[in-house]
C-alpha cells in the first residue's frame, strides 16, 4: 500500500499583486466579485518570470467568509514561454480569522486553509511535462499580494 500514498516535490513559489476587486454582489451562491491580477513573478529550480496582467481570481463569498476560489491567469518565463495556470481551491478558518482577513490584516498562513488544486497548459517544448502534471498550492494573502508555494503531486 505505501507505494500508492503520493508524494510531492517543490514547484516554484507564485507571488500576485492583485489589483481592487470587483463586486458583482450578493447571489443565491454567496457574494461574488472578481480579482484582476496586475502583476507578479515566480520562481523555481526550473521556473522563473513573470506573472503577466489580465489573469482573474473569480470568487465566491460564503455567509461564514469562506472563499471559493476559481483563478485563471498567465506566466511568461524569462525565456518568453507562456504558460497557463487554472487554480481551484478555498480559503476557511475560524469565523474570527476569516473577518480579520476580509478587514485587511495579515496573519500567518497556518492561521488559515488556504489551498488549491492547479493544472498547467503550455505550448513550450521545454516545458510540455507541465502539461501532464497535478499540482497543488499553499497560499497566504500578505496585503494586496496572494503568495503561493507550489508543488508538484507526484
Amino acid at each position: 500500500m505505501q507505494d500508492i500514498v503520493p508524494g510531492f516535490r517543490a514547484l516554484c513559489t507564485i507571488e500576485i499583486q492583485a489589483a481592487a476587486p470587483l463586486a458583482i454582489g450578493p447571489t443565491r451562491f454567496g457574494d461574488v466579485r472578481v480579482v484582476p491580477f496586475a502583476s507578479g513573478t515566480f520562481a523555481g529550480p526550473e521556473l522563473r518570470g513573470s506573472v503577466l496582467a489580465g489573469g482573474t481570481d473569480w470568487q465566491e463569498i460564503a455567509a461564514d467568509g469562506t472563499l471559493e476560489i476559481h483563478a485563471r491567469y498567465l506566466l511568461e518565463t524569462e525565456q518568453g514561454e507562456r504558460i497557463e495556470v487554472r487554480s481551484e481551491g478555498l480559503r476557511s478558518g475560524p469565523p474570527d480569522v476569516l473577518a480579520q482577513l476580509a478587514q485587511g490584516a495579515e496573519l500567518p498562513a497556518s492561521a488559515y486553509y488556504f489551498r488549491t488544486a492547479i493544472r498547467f497548459r503550455t505550448a513550450a517544448p521545454r516545458l510540455a511535462r507541465l502539461n501532464d502534471i497535478l499540482a497543488f498550492s499553499r497560499g497566504q494573502r500578505v496585503r494586496a499580494t496572494v503568495q503561493l508555494a507550489v508543488f508538484e503531486l507526484l
